[in-house]
């Protein structure tokens, strides 16, 4: 990440996991990204914000740096928190994947997250 765009959170990481789906799949260039979730109440940008573009569409929009073209965050429409790249954090090294979304769809050699959810929610 070039560091063009910038975020505060106020707020702990919430629901770090990890997404299987064929769009997060090629946006990655990878077989997964590793998300973790903010509230958007106290989000605040610095320097740029990102462009966003729909990969679901009237669904998901996802975010990416105007400079760099970096993938940063997801955000569903009607959501009440923004879900990050794990490499758009500052520090994510105590960030532990706490359930896959879209397991179904991983690649036949990727070994599952173990779901250690407290609760079904993941992102909302």
């Amino acid at each position: 990440m070039c560091g063009a765009v910038r975020f505060e959170v106020p707020d702990a990481p919430d629901a770090p996991h990890t997404c299987s789906c064929r769009h997060c799949q090629k946006l990655s260039g990878g077989p997964v990204m590793s998300w973790v979730c903010f509230p958007l109440a106290g989000l605040v940008w610095i320097g740029r914000e990102p462009v966003w573009f729909y990969t679901y569409p009237q669904k998901t929009r996802r975010g990416r740096c105007p400079d760099c073209g970096s993938q940063l965050c997801a955000l569903d429409d009607g959501a009440t928190s923004i879900a990050f790249n794990f490499s758009a954090l500052d520090d994510s090294s105590d960030l532990v994947p706490a359930f896959q979304s879209y397991a179904h769809d991983a690649v036949s050699w990727l070994r599952p997250v173990t779901d250690t959810r407290p609760t079904a929610a993941a992102c909302s």
